[in-house]
């Protein structure tokens, strides 16, 4: 299976069709243009070139993860030989929707506490793919957040209401909060519809920044974020693609190197039962320049001497 870009009918004559349901998860065409790029040159370097040897299809929710569901039945009804899911909403929708076309996680937080898998050794049935060690990254956004900002106090979180994995990574932020003396204000959203409310109650709070659950819907929460002149960050490269702040995220190549090798290993007959769920072992620091001027932050010499990744 391939993660696709483009929207249509696959490509006569394809090799392989490829389904790639980056829909099942939050996001837009455009919000993610510049990740499936990355994969689809991963994907090149392998062999696989879209409209020769395989075709894709794409889903975006909008920042509707009630479209889920449907969108999950609709790629299985096209008969793809496999779904590209990212995060645990879009990947639960995978798995009730299909038991045997193979779904490639292209990170989830926890697959095996959120019931995708029976462990990462050995995941068993129709899914593997990348874990994302959100939890631990989590814990560790916030302390970027006190590091950029040494006089943080308060910090805002907004966790998405739909995504089983949502517990988790609020205990571990509230966990790292205790240790670095961080009071932590934590508000629940579904979708986009509750996002302007949210950001609301946390801008009335006074809160030094926020942090955004990856599954939240990413474009917009940025958007407001700027609007309100917060500093925000979340575990999600995407984030400061769309203009977040802050991210500090799985490498990016490490990331699509992985994703490339499920899907190569995949559509050339391997069982997904059979491949080992990996996590990621590099991570980097992801500061928005542009963001960062246009709330009027200006980050400290030595914080930005640290970041991996700058974006003007």
């Amino acid at each position: 299976m391939r993660t696709g870009d483009t929207v249509g009918t696959p490509c006569a004559g394809a090799r392989h069709q490829a389904c790639a349901d980056r829909l099942l998860g939050p996001g837009s065409a455009a919000s993610n243009a510049g990740w499936l790029a990355a994969l689809q040159a991963e994907l090149r370097a392998l062999g696989y070139v879209a409209g020769k040897n395989v075709a894709f299809e794409s889903r975006w929710t909008e920042g509707k993860d009630d479209r889920l569901p449907a969108f999950a039945a609709d790629l299985v009804g096209l008969k793809v030989d496999a779904i590209l899911a990212n995060q645990t909403p879009a990947a639960q929708a995978a798995k009730h929707a299909t038991q045997t076309i193979p779904i490639i996680l292209a990170t989830v937080a926890d697959p095996v506490a959120s019931g995708l898998v029976a462990s990462l050794a050995r995941p068993g049935g129709n899914i593997t793919g990348l874990s994302g060690a959100t939890s631990e990254v989590a814990a560790k956004t916030l302390e970027l957040v006190r590091d950029m900002l040494p006089a943080t106090k308060r910090v805002g979180v907004l966790a998405n209401a739909d995504d089983p994995f949502s517990r988790s990574f609020v205990e571990y932020v509230e966990l790292a909060g205790r240790h670095l003396g961080i009071a932590l204000m934590t508000v629940m959203v579904r979708g986009e519809a509750r996002l302007d409310a949210a950001f609301d109650e946390i801008a009335k709070a006074k809160v030094n920044a926020v942090i955004v659950q990856p599954s939240v819907p990413q474009k917009r929460a940025v958007e407001l974020a700027v609007k309100r002149r917060l500093s925000a960050a979340s575990p999600a490269q995407i984030f400061a693609d769309a203009g977040g702040l802050l991210a500090y995220a799985a490498n990016s190549a490490e990331r699509f190197r992985l994703i490339a090798f499920y899907v190569d290993k995949i559509l050339k007959g391997a069982k997904p039962a059979d491949l080992p769920v990996q996590q990621p072992t590099r991570f980097e620091i992801i500061i928005n320049l542009k963001t960062a001027k246009a709330i009027g932050l200006t980050i400290p010499p030595g914080f930005l001497a640290r970041v991996d990744k700058v974006i003007e």
